[in-house]
């Protein structure tokens, strides 16, 4: 009679199932995230990996970039369900803080951070940038010609080969209401008129925007670095215009993060920001495909990322940009979306 062998696992599964036995006897820690779920996603994973505790990612769509899940946050207020959120920019952010959706965590992660890039009240906390910059087909303008400002987008010599995502949503909404701080209404006003009357292509999207001048289908666009790395990746005949050689300079644009008011599960969440904003974290996206900036001056990272250092940045008041922008998407929506 033949007798059944008793089967183990393999050695190699062991580590896997404890890690899985571990998470499962805890809930999941709920994170909101508008970053690009290609990069964020395995950096959560880290997480787990080294806290077991398991992470519920809710990740945004490219067209509706933060105001999905910053409307879900809102409707959610009575009753949240979210513990981080996690924000790919600034401005919706502090609104959620003005909301009262969002708690005080000051996290010890946050030293060595320029005190521009933590709210001084705890409610959230910036990292890892990316910079505005317009992506240019190498193979349609030589350098001499290429665009050196944004203010470019309205030059008429360029009239129907630019492109920009529609500047109701994303960090195209934020670059916009930042303008409109820096230029002044007038300046602003006749800059959008100026531009929708060059017959911009107005994409869902920074990416699209990319993908459209790295086809050769527009000389120039108005984008994300990362958007612009991206395409260098893929060895499209793109460069980046860092429009810091212009009075205004590079509009900078970090990652945030907040602890939501009432989280299910605030300890850990306050594990997952303090994870986030380690230098390590800064460090592994700077040297990701998405090429973020690291905002901590000791990171680290590789020559094609522009350092903050090296950049003239446009000074911006994040919080007179946040009280406005409910007037400032108004006007653009008559403006855009006609």
């Amino acid at each position: 009679m033949r007798t059944r062998r008793m089967r183990f696992p393999t050695p190699l599964l062991v580590p896997a199932l404890l890690l899985a036995a571990a998470c499962a006897k805890q809930e999941p820690l709920v994170v909101y995230c508008a970053a690009d779920q290609v990069h964020a996603a395995p950096i959560l994973e880290e997480f787990t990996k080294r806290t077991r505790i398991p992470v519920d990612a809710k990740f945004d769509i490219e067209a509706a970039k933060t105001v999905g899940l910053v409307r879900t946050l809102i409707e959610e207020k009575e009753r949240p369900r979210c513990d981080v959120f996690w924000n790919n920019e600034i401005v919706h952010t502090i609104r959620l803080k003005e909301a009262g959706i969002l708690a005080p965590y000051k996290s010890p992660a946050a030293e060595g951070f320029p005190a521009e890039f933590v709210d001084p009240d705890g409610f959230w906390h910036a990292f890892a940038g990316r910079a505005r910059v317009l992506i240019v087909n190498t193979n349609r303008a030589r350098e001499e010609e290429r665009p050196k400002s944004v203010r470019d987008l309205a030059d008429d010599r360029w009239k129907g080969q630019i492109g920009l995502a529609q500047p109701i949503a994303g960090t195209t909404l934020t670059h916009f209401a930042v303008l409109y701080h820096v230029w002044g209404e007038d300046r602003m006003a006749a800059f959008c008129e100026d531009l929708l009357a060059n017959e911009p292509n107005r994409a869902a999207g920074n990416g699209p925007v990319a993908s459209l001048v790295a086809g050769g289908h527009l000389v120039f666009g108005l984008t994300d670095s990362d958007d612009v790395r991206g395409q260098v990746l893929t060895g499209k005949p793109v460069a980046a215009v860092y429009p810091d050689e212009t009075e205004d300079g590079v509009l900078v644009i970090p990652n945030t993060l907040g602890l939501v008011a009432g989280a299910p599960h605030a300890e850990n969440g306050k594990k997952l920001i303090d994870f986030l904003l380690s230098p390590a974290v800064e460090k592994r996206l700077a040297e990701s495909p998405s090429a973020n900036i690291p905002l901590r001056p000791t990171v680290e990272a590789p020559e094609h990322v522009r350092r903050l250092d090296a950049m003239h940045r446009m000074e911006v008041d994040w919080v007179a940009v946040a009280h406005d922008l409910d007037a400032r998407l108004e006007t653009l929506k008559q403006s855009f979306l006609k």
